[in-house]
Parts: structure tokens; sequence; C-alpha cells
């Protein structure tokens, strides 16, 4: 037998974790990394939170799943926390970012199909460079080819447009559509903040043509950015929102969150999950929330955020022949190379124990734990500093 066990989709590296301490992962070898890419955004209260932790002991000992034909105390729970914080009325849980969005893309559609809709839009404009998931809609979703070889045809009703390019997502706009799917700030494209007038102009146009402003926030959200979520920042709010990675705190688990007005096609048998919104998953969601959703860790995070891109924008300074610029917001923060990022993030990981996150755009993404501190951002610029120092680019 020539195919691994597991199945050989993702080029794994040579790190083999087999525990966490705080905002480090401890190797089956014993060698420490100092973790700066958080399981991709996800594990937002690092390896060892005790609330968390507690939290999923203790709803395993008691319930950790049952239908959902069955009421959920703990799914309610969750969701009004959700609906108290955000602008969401109602919540839909989901077991990952790629149902989230799915979610998502049904809620747009289907406000359409109902009986006071237009059922002939169907369509929602995207933007290039998007990252929305690996499901079949989520790559039909996004303009990414290397995510479209080998499963043509794709689903129809996605028009792309240019990021952060307004009168390119107008000029879109048609009969057909439904709405605009966006990331507020792209992840994998490169930690892209889309700008203030980008993002109000969306709501703008939806607002003027009735059309869904959906928003992916799987890998911003969750006080990533300094708010809960990254909406905030632009004095705007979504119709539909998808949210995941940080909301578990490293259990599976995805929301999609929708005003009741969105919302409104999404009746009994339209949608379902048979493990989303299970009890453990709530109880981990719930802990979460209860860490992040006050205003205390929220500034926070804010402060770290700032004095971190400070000082890698001081760093950056420092080896002209390697880094261009920072951005992000937050606790999302991404240094855009004049190299590529990919072997530089290797080199960082592999030679210096030190995980950071290679992105589009040529970009590293620096996603800390929020819960990292002065020590860990200090080990974290020696191991970027002897990183750089020991780097010899490709050519």
């Amino acid at each position: 037998m020539s195919i691994s066990p597991l199945m050989p989709v993702y080029p794994r590296c040579g790190v083999r974790p087999v525990k966490g301490d705080h905002c480090h992962l401890i190797d089956e070898d014993g060698t420490r990394y100092l973790d700066f890419a958080s399981g991709i955004a996800v594990n937002l209260l690092g390896h060892s939170h005790s609330g968390l932790i507690g939290a999923i002991q203790k709803q395993a000992e008691t319930l950790m799943h049952v239908s959902n034909l069955y009421g959920s105390p703990q799914g309610e729970a969750l969701a009004q926390r959700l609906v108290d914080k955000t602008f969401a009325d109602t919540v839909f849980f989901t077991n990952s970012g790629a149902e989230a969005v799915e979610t998502a893309i049904k809620t747009a559609r289907a406000y359409h199909q109902h009986e006071d809709g237009d059922a002939n839009r169907t369509e929602l404009i995207t933007f290039t460079n998007a990252f929305h998931g690996r499901t079949m809609a989520t790559i039909s979703a996004s303009n990414q080819e290397k995510m479209h070889k080998g499963f043509m045809p794709l689903l129809a009703g996605f028009q792309y447009a240019e990021f952060d390019n307004l009168d390119h997502a107008k000029s879109l706009m048609s009969d057909k559509t439904a709405g605009f799917l966006v990331e507020p700030i792209q992840g994998e494209g490169g930690i892209r903040p889309g700008s203030e007038d980008f993002i109000r102009g969306l709501r703008q146009l939806a607002d003027e043509n009735d059309l869904m402003l959906v928003f992916d926030e799987v890998q911003c959200g969750v006080a990533r950015t300094g708010k809960l979520y990254a909406y905030e920042h632009y004095g705007i709010q979504p119709d539909v929102m998808a949210s995941a990675k940080g909301i578990g705190g490293g259990f599976p688990l995805g929301a999609c969150l929708a005003t009741e007005k969105a919302a409104r096609g999404m009746g009994f048998g339209t949608h379902g999950s048979t493990y989303g919104g299970n009890p453990l998953a709530m109880a981990a969601g719930m802990a979460v929330m209860d860490a992040v959703a006050n205003d205390e860790f929220l500034a926070e995070v804010t402060e770290k955020g700032e004095r971190l891109r400070s000082r890698l924008e001081q760093f950056i300074g420092n080896y002209p022949e390697l880094f261009e610029l920072v951005r992000g917001k937050g606790l999302m923060l991404g240094v855009k190379m004049k190299v590529e990022s990919r072997p530089f993030f290797v080199h960082l990981r592999d030679n210096h124990q030190l995980l950071t996150v290679a992105a589009g755009d040529n970009t590293l993404r620096v996603l800390p734990p929020l819960v990292a501190g002065d020590a860990e951002f200090d080990e974290f610029f020696d191991k970027l500093s002897a990183g750089a120092a020991s780097y010899t680019p490709a050519g």
C-alpha cells in the first residue's frame, strides 16, 4: 500500500506536537515551539487555559451529544450570549468555518426566495483572493484557481469583484444579485483589511438595493482584532456573518449569525447539522465568551496589538531587503515580504522553533494567542531576529 493512512492532502512538516503549554507547542521529541500561529487563529486562549479545559471536562462528564430533535439549553444559552453581544437576532451552530459560510450563503439566498422576495436574486458577489473554505460552495465563492483544480465544474451563482474596489463590485450588480460575501479583513489573502470606504460602501449598496451583506469573520472574528467582531471597526453591521476558529478556542465550533430580517427564509427543514450545537461545543464556546467578551480583555488585545505592531515596524527597518510593511488590526498582523514568505516561514519553524503562518501576497501571518504577554513577545522577537539574520533567500 503506497498511500498513507491519513489521506495525503496536507504537506505535513516534521513538527509533531503532542502537548501544549500556554503559548508553546511541545513536539514528541520534547522540542518547544513558540506558537504564534495559534492553529491559524484558533487557539486564542493558548493551549492550557484552565477555564476552557475545565468547561470541556465538566460537560464531557455530563452530556456530550444529543440530537437537534430535542431542546438545547446549552445552545440557547450561547446563542443568547452572541445575540446580546452582536448585531444578530438568531444563530445557527456548525462544526467549522466552511459550514458556517455555507449556512450564510444559504441564508442570503433564502432571504430572496421568501414569498416576499425576488426569486431571481441568486448570485453573490465575492472578492478576489478570498478564502471561504474548502467545500464545493466555498471554493466556488473564491476566484483562486489553485482551489478549483480537480474539482470542476464549480457551482454557479458567484461573481468575483476586485477586493477593496467598490466601483468594480457595483459594476457587477444585476437583477440576479442577492448580496455580497466579503471578509472585512482577508486572512489567507494576506492580512488585508478592507478600507472604510469599501466596507461602508457595500453596506450602502446593500441597503439601497435590498441585498444581503454577508461577512466572513471566520478568521478575523472573536476578539482577534481587539473588537469582538471586526465589523465593529467600520461602524456598520452585516446582515449575516460566519464565525468559527477562535469561537471554540480549539474545540470544533462555528456559527452563522443573522438578523431576524435576513433569516426570514430559514424556517423548519431548511437547514440542519447532526453535530452542530452539541453540548460539548457549547460549553467550549461559553468558556471562550466568558474569557474574551468583555471590555477589559478586548482593550488588552488592542493594546498588545499596538505594541506588537510598533515593534514589528521598527524591526523590519533592520532588514529592508526582506520586509516591506506591516498591516492588520489587533493581534491579526501580517508582515508583507519583498521575497517569498513561505520559505522564510519554514526557516523560522525548522531552525528557530518559531511558528507563524504564510499567506497570500508574500505575507507572513503573526497570530499569537490573545493571552500572550511580554515574555512571549520578547521570545518572538529574539527568534524572529535570529531567523532574519540567518536567512538567505533562494536565488
